[in-house]
């Protein structure tokens, strides 16, 4: 199995590091020719949504990718991630990758003092640490959208098919359940050169 993390922006490192104490190979997302590639999942990790997004349009990555997500590409998005794969944006007027029935606020936890750590439940997984920075929460969910996590009764994690999208950065605590359910869903199909079966 080969994971690609998209390596623009933010905490990517933090994930490949998690998905290698797996024995899970990466490969890191940084230019178009990169997607031609093998692999069989994707991480957008958390950092700046908007630095992200624009990096992905100049690049040329952002219709490509989004294009294999559609097409059942298992994609994993942290914080920022969760932001770009969001349908909708509440406080916000700029659309992503939109292939998720969720709808987000940004910063909804405020700026970076609004950081903090959570343990709570997590849907087939149990109770796990979570670990919030600047993060969004996730206002609703429709159509296949389900609900896998909440904090003080805000949405912070969500899976919609192959999709999984955490409000919370999991590459940063010692457990690595969460990355662990992604490979599962990962694991449901292989994925040459990233496309659709």
């Amino acid at each position: 199995m080969r994971v690609a993390v998209l390596a623009l922006q933010g905490a990517f490192i933090e994930h490949e590091a998690m998905l290698a104490s797996l024995g899970v190979e990466t490969l890191e997302i940084r230019q178009k020719k990169d997607l031609l590639a093998s692999f069989d999942g994707l991480v957008i990790p958390g950092g700046e949504s908007t630095v992200q997004g624009k990096l992905m349009r100049e690049l040329g990555l952002f219709d490509p990718i989004r294009e294999k997500i559609k097409a059942g590409l298992p994609v994993f998005g942290t914080c920022a991630g969760l932001i770009l794969l969001a349908d909708r944006i509440l406080n916000d007027d700029r659309r992503y990758l939109a292939t998720m029935d969720i709808e987000v606020v940004r910063n909804g936890y405020g700026r970076q003092s609004g950081s903090f750590n959570a343990q709570e439940e997590f849907a087939g997984i149990g109770r796990i640490p979570m670990t919030f920075i600047r993060a969004p929460y996730i206002e609703r969910v429709w159509g296949d959208a389900e609900v896998l996590a909440r904090v003080d009764g805000k949405i912070v994690a969500a899976r919609q098919g192959r999709q999984l999208v955490t409000a919370f950065h999991p590459e940063l605590d010692a457990d690595p359940s969460v990355h662990r359910f992604f490979l599962e869903i990962v694991k449901g199909r292989s994925c040459p050169n990233g496309s659709a079966e």
